[in-house]
């Protein structure tokens, strides 16, 4: 992985579908199908104070890691964070998680949110070493797509020296 987080382009498209599909893989005990596809990815770039954050791996063309961002009142949100399988373990979710919270603060904003899937039931625990709070709970937001019963948890990272 190389350097720092850089904004997606239109040329990093068929990566980032690759490797959020990857990524999600192991969701599949709960939703059918792939978690994303090209056409997602360029409405997902294309709306207003939305982005995708990209981590660049080693090899040229590939990466490492993604998040996908939007711009909400008084937050920064973020979601479908993705790591390469083969990259996993080595810091880069956190990585990017960081690259969201500077980003936050740059923007002056004083918060960021992430809602999580109940199912994931490591991922609370994760998000809670990192200084994240569950505050809320919402219905999931494809609900054809599930398999079993399914909840989004809310949480959230109040940010110091926001502005």
């Amino acid at each position: 992985m190389t350097g720092r987080a850089r904004r997606a382009s239109h040329a990093d498209v068929t990566e980032i579908v690759r490797v959020v599909n990857a990524a999600y893989r192991v969701e599949d005990f709960f939703i059918r199908g792939d978690r994303t596809s090209a056409e997602d990815v360029r409405a997902r770039m294309a709306r207003p104070g939305a982005e995708i954050l990209v981590l660049d791996d080693e090899t040229p063309g590939r990466l490492a890691g993604l998040v996908y961002l939007e711009r909400r009142p008084g937050a920064l949100w973020f979601g479908m964070l993705s790591v390469d399988p083969v990259k996993q373990g080595r810091g880069i979710a956190r990585r990017l998680i960081g690259a969201v919270e500077v980003q936050a603060r740059a923007e002056g904003l004083a918060r960021v949110e992430i809602d999580v899937v109940d199912l994931r039931t490591e991922l609370p625990a994760f998000y809670a070493r990192l200084g994240y709070v569950q505050v809320g709970e919402r219905p999931f937001p494809d609900p054809h797509k599930l398999t079993r019963p399914a909840r989004m948890l809310v949480f959230r990272k109040r940010l110091e020296h926001a502005s």
